[in-house]
């Protein structure tokens, strides 16, 4: 039998619920109840329960308030319903690789219980504030002390069927890699077993492979477990066939399209007054134009040009070559306001008229200028599959690389945006838009 006839495929590596084997000893009470507890629907329930019951019977004692009113019906169905889309949200965003922090667990539960306080006061519904707050901090309380120290600290043991493509295991965190030598080994309790489908296995391993299989343990191919632990698509080693599966979804880009158009108009003119003052800063401090304007590749490998607000000392009279067009670290070309602007991302907003214009999305790979595309693709295998989408104002690879220069790092960025290109979503888009506010927050990878 060949292994792909029986291949459980999955996204959450890390995440993936498994089989708990039942014990009866009492030394591994601890080790059931913290398995329990890393199960979706042990968590919400219990969240629920703290999180709503406890404060209504704490404001009845506490208050002397009833236990049944209009009130506590809408306060209850509101936080319920809360806590329910913010844990699927969390878990849906958690399923991407480099989330280590429970900050993404704070955040969908803010944005879910303040949706609700919205709906419920523009349906005028009667609801308790205080009740309605103390389950919320409860609600984070809760899940942020479970993914601290239950999800996130235990440890995720993959198991490995050796072959010489399993040489080279990246060290991820808490993942373990545990390699089944013989077919007939005893083994711990896996998470998950990693095979390298494209190579010939003997009758016994693949007899003890479908065995995993059958008995819950999920069987990945070793490429797929690479890609979902480090957010990256190896591009050397593309296929015609894996070319073929990095196609975008359509429907999904047609929709985003008309939503980014739509949030870009209505940011630019809540946005109208900074831009006036970012404009004064840049002429008050170097001579030269407000707006910096570039030729560069967008989708379909089409040229356009870029808005930016002028971050470097003026470039008129300079060349348009590859290497005007580099900006390295600590560049004497900037100014003052100019490193300020590229920490905080301002700098990038004017790319908000390209979005209207339909020549950028919000989210997408960033568009390079015409000098360092054609070497790139000189260089780089592939390079070009990346215009197949959108060039975008913020990206998978700009919030966990920012900005490169050199050819060893512009590939690793194409492996982020083949990432990207191949798993586009909404979570995916959703995540990416809590990291760039994160990496607006602190400056991270800005030149």
């Amino acid at each position: 039998m060949r292994p792909k006839q029986w291949l459980v495929r999955g996204r959450g590596i890390l995440d993936h619920k498994v089989v708990i084997r039942q014990r009866c000893t009492a030394s591994d009470v601890a080790g059931q109840l913290s398995a329990a507890l890393s199960k979706g629907r042990y968590q919400v329930g219990l969240g629920i329960a703290l999180a709503i019951f406890l404060p209504i019977f704490a404001r009845s004692l506490i208050m002397s308030k009833p236990l049944v009113a209009q009130q506590q019906y809408n306060t209850v169905i509101g936080a319920s319903i809360a806590i329910v889309l913010s844990y699927i949200s969390y878990r849906k965003i958690n399923i991407f690789p480099g989330i280590t922090s429970g900050g993404y667990v704070i955040t969908s539960f803010t944005i879910w219980f303040g949706i609700f306080i919205f709906v419920l006061a523009i349906f005028r519904l009667d609801y308790t504030t205080v009740q309605f707050m103390a389950s919320y901090t409860i609600s984070v309380a809760f899940f942020l002390s479970l993914h601290l120290y239950i999800v996130n600290r235990r440890r995720v043991i993959l198991g490995v069927v050796s072959s010489p493509s399993m040489a080279h295991l990246p060290q991820m965190g808490r993942v373990e890699w545990y390699h089944i030598e013989h077919p007939d080994e005893q083994v711990p309790e896996l998470r998950g077993v990693v095979v390298d489908l494209n190579s010939d296995h003997v009758d016994a391993w693949s007899s003890r492979i479908a065995s995993f299989a059958l008995e819950g343990i999920p069987v990945y191919h070793i490429r797929d477990v690479i890609e979902n632990l480090t957010g990256m698509v190896q591009i050397r080693h593309l296929s015609e066939n894996m070319l073929g599966s990095l196609n975008p979804n359509d429907n999904y880009l047609i929709i985003r399209h008309i939503i980014d158009t739509a949030i870009a108009a209505v940011l630019l003119t809540l946005l109208l007054p900074l831009f006036c003052i970012v404009a004064l800063a840049v002429n008050l401090d170097s001579r030269g134009p407000v707006f910096f304007k570039q030729t560069r590749i967008g989708f379909r490998n089409r040229p356009f040009t870029v808005y930016k607000f002028r971050t470097m000392t003026d470039r008129d009279g300079l060349p348009d070559d590859r290497g005007s067009a580099v900006t390295r670290p600590n560049d004497p070309r900037i100014t003052r306001v100019g490193s300020f602007l590229r920490k905080t991302r301002i700098d990038e907003l004017p790319q908000l008229i390209n979005v209207v214009k339909g020549e950028m999305g919000l989210i997408g790979p960033r568009p390079e200028a015409v000098p360092l595309t054609k070497w790139y693709e000189l260089e780089i295998p592939f390079y070009h599959y990346r215009h197949i989408i959108k060039p975008g104002i913020t990206g998978w690879a700009q919030v966990n690389q920012g900005h490169v220069h050199e050819i060893v790092e512009v590939s690793r960025k194409l492996h982020l945006d083949f990432y990207y290109v191949k798993n586009i979503s909404f979570w995916l888009d959703i995540l990416i838009v809590l990291k760039t506010i994160q990496v607006m927050c602190n400056g991270q990878g800005a030149k």
